[in-house]
């Protein structure tokens, strides 16, 4: 009788590991981000400006997301006029995402980059270190089903058209 308790007990525990294992399977890159705490700023403004529905969809997609901190080092005030300005807030966000799946590895030396938005990005890499535009990879290669997510240590502003 003992052996048999045994038995049920780690196969329950069995089951129980592998229904926590399906949650950390990958999601979206909106999904992604959604779920990583240092990015929950950006999070609340890809809802905000209608574009999760956009980050789920097909892709594939590479998102530059700013983290918290990152979003701490923007005025106050450029905030509060995105905030205000839904338009000028797409704008901003999708100057953070590129049509394609870019790994770390696919980057090499200086490159020019077209975001979703409209406008190119230059996206560079000296030994291990990438870079677009004046921001900091932090995190490179979080998956995603529908593409790829790097952490960046700043918010990037498009340029004025």
């Amino acid at each position: 009788m003992p052996t048999r308790r045994l038995a049920l007990v780690l196969g329950a525990v069995t089951l129980a590991l592998a229904g926590c294992a399906t949650t950390s399977a990958p999601v979206s890159v909106a999904d992604t981000i959604a779920r990583d705490p240092q990015l929950s700023t950006l999070a609340g403004l890809v809802r905000s400006a209608g574009l999760a529905d956009t980050l789920r969809g097909a892709g594939p997609y590479t998102v530059f997301a700013p983290t918290n901190d990152a979003f701490k080092a923007v005025p106050a005030k450029t905030l509060e006029d995105l905030g205000k300005d839904p338009a000028q807030l797409r704008a901003v966000l999708t100057y953070h995402v590129l049509p394609a799946r870019v790994g770390a590895a696919q980057v090499t030396g200086n490159s020019s980059q077209k975001t979703i938005q409209g406008a190119n990005v230059a996206v560079s890499k000296a030994g291990t270190f990438v870079t677009v535009e004046d921001a900091m990879v932090q995190t490179a290669d979080i998956a995603a089903t529908n593409g790829v997510v790097h952490t960046i240590d700043r918010v990037l502003i498009p340029p004025r058209r």
